[in-house]
């Protein structure tokens, strides 16, 4: 149970839930995911399984694609529907060109303060538990790209929408800012990741998927092998000889006539087809494996 497995995450399951939920049906306590989804949202969730949590510090923090849902009239508190209302309500009625004007402010590159309850951390300890103790925090604005922002649905005070940006952007802090934009408040009603990184729905199985797949002993049917991540990383084929020096920790070549010299990770594949180490450039066609499986 070595690999990655694409969680579509339920509402109302943190995390950690899902992380804990796949320590049962893997059987294993080496199991970690590759970046929060809020409780309240669904979706991609990748989730690294066995050897292959080690090999987290080699994913990008990828771009996130998401469909969210944003009602107008008030804002809340966590600016989506967990919260409780922080303005008074008013009745709102927006026509698409209305929207359109006012989205065109939050494409490209944008400053955008991370909401208060959030996982953000302050001395290495989360916002939402400052929050929770109604303790004020200052959180710092952060730099985020917005690639693509489309209006799927204008229905009045509310609309739908599909945002692609770049990862650490909270879409329910654009949610807010909106409201805040048009003047009468704004929340994330409903919010669904439909892409993360190089990950989407088309390879997302669910816990019930999972769980069924786990009473039939066919877990491993949703796991993607170590061998076939990290597809940005070229691949060297490498013999059994070979393959037992890597493991030893010593430098191995590449073929000189590889289609990227300048790579600086490759990924080292066994005889048998598994990924068995990830070599640094070291010298030109020459690696060291900063990671050995």
């Amino acid at each position: 149970m070595d690999g990655l497995i694409v969680v579509d995450k339920p509402a109302g399951w943190t995390s950690h839930d899902v992380v804990n939920r796949l320590r049962r049906l893997t059987d294993t306590r080496k199991v970690g995911h590759l970046g929060t989804l809020d409780p309240a949202a669904t979706g991609v969730l990748p989730m690294v399984v066995g050897r292959a949590t080690r090999l987290a510090q080699f994913f990008s923090r990828g771009d996130k694609t998401y469909d969210g849902t944003i009602r107008f009239g008030h804002s809340t508190d966590t600016y989506d529907a967990e919260g409780t209302a922080s303005s008074p309500h008013v009745d709102v009625q927006f026509d698409a060109g209305e929207i359109e004007q006012a989205l065109s402010k939050f494409r490209g590159i944008i400053s955008q303060v991370p909401p208060q309850v959030s996982a953000k951390k302050i001395g290495g300890v989360p916002a939402y538990k400052f929050a929770r103790k109604n303790q004020p925090v200052e959180l710092k604005p952060v730099q985020v790209e917005i690639y693509s922002i489309e209006l799927l649905r204008c229905g009045g005070a509310e609309i739908e929408v599909r945002i692609h940006c770049s990862p650490g952007t909270y879409v329910r802090g654009i949610a807010h800012d909106l409201g805040q934009a048009l003047g009468c408040g704004a929340w994330l009603e409903i919010l669904r990741r439909t892409a993360s990184g190089g990950f989407d729905l088309a390879m997302a199985r669910t816990l019930e998927d999972l769980g069924l797949l786990a009473s039939e002993g066919r877990i491993g049917d949703a796991l993607i092998p170590c061998a076939d991540l990290l597809p940005e990383f070229p691949t060297e084929q490498v013999d059994s000889a070979t393959a037992g020096f890597i493991r030893q920790g010593r430098d191995f070549r590449v073929s000189p006539f590889r289609a990227q010299l300048d790579a600086q990770f490759v990924k080292a594949i066994s005889p048998e087809g598994d990924l068995i180490a990830i070599g640094q450039a070291k010298l030109p066609h020459l690696y060291h494996p900063v990671l050995v499986l």
